[in-house]
């Protein structure tokens, strides 16, 4: 095995977007630690996205399955248990993979909050499903880059990414249920972007790198079996493997280091610098729902 690039701790890594980055810096040359919910495939989570009903039908994907993939690229996968929602997993996570691996030198904030509120309209949202938007969305992703930016300045280097959604810079283009997203989702995304910009403004100087990485409109297992119904076409998307490889590219690239701090267009990117072979076609709907 080639000696490794270092450590990266993806967030989400069961599925989607989490499991395709978690992969792309396998590839890259980094051990990857994956953290989610879903450790083992079939285990029932609640993924309803409105309060009118609850499924816990079993997603594709797991921690298991992303860490196989992982290893088939000749790297080291580290699976840890973790619930954006429950602080006390944050701590015990990181921790796991300190103790394990010694090291963190790349975090991908890719896990978002994901169960009733997200599509619900403003009047039929409990007021306790905003806090939990904000606690998995916001304070999740600030608790978890407070952990792992300490070993980062010691070293002298390190990447964050926050894998954010064009729904925390504009209105909905309709209501939730019929297109559009629901109140916590847009406003949980908002303020979660200016993670990014003082992260560079206060550690720049000590070679740490971050970046608001955007998505757009991408086909996950979850868009499949779940958003339909919401108005949205889980088979519309660009390949997770698109926003994979630009995370991997950010991560690696010396270039990307003039983008640090900045909102970064993860399909336009792959496009232009041709990251991904055989795919060159940017999503023409813009907002990760």
């Amino acid at each position: 095995m080639a000696e490794s690039r270092g450590v990266a701790f993806v967030t989400g890594a069961s599925r989607g977007i989490g499991k395709a980055i978690a992969i792309h810096l396998a590839r890259a040359g980094y051990d990857v630690a994956l953290g989610a919910r879903t450790v083992h495939e079939g285990e029932a989570r609640e993924h309803s996205s409105t309060v009118k009903r609850s499924d816990t039908t079993p997603l594709p994907g797991s921690l298991d399955t992303t860490a196989s993939l992982v290893e088939a690229e000749g790297r080291q996968a580290l699976p840890v248990f973790l619930d954006i929602t429950d602080r006390t997993t944050l701590g015990s996570s990181v921790t796991t993979v300190l103790e394990r691996w010694g090291r963190i030198d790349v975090l991908v904030n890719n896990a978002r909050y994901i169960g009733p509120g997200h599509m619900d309209r403003l009047l039929d949202t409990p007021v306790e499903l905003l806090d939990k938007h904000l606690e998995a969305n916001v304070m999740a992703p600030v608790i978890l880059t407070q952990l792992v930016l300490p070993g980062m300045i010691e070293r002298g280097s390190g990447c964050l990414m926050t894998i954010t959604s064009g729904a925390g810079m504009s209105d909905p283009p309709a209501p939730a249920g019929e297109g559009g997203w629901g109140l916590g989702y847009g406003m949980s995304k908002g303020a979660v972007h200016r993670l990014v910009g003082i992260v560079k403004l206060e550690h720049a100087h000590q070679g740490i790198y971050a970046y608001n990485l955007h998505p757009g409109y991408v086909t996950t297992e979850r868009m499949v079996q779940d958003m339909a119904g919401f108005g949205f076409d889980g088979s519309g998307g660009a390949p997770a493997d698109v926003i994979g490889a630009a995370a991997a590219w950010l991560a690696t690239a010396p270039e990307a280091r003039e983008l640090n701090g900045q909102w970064v267009e993860g399909q336009e990117l792959c496009a232009e610098l041709g990251l991904l072979p055989g795919w060159s076609a940017p999503s023409p709907v813009n907002i990760r729902p």
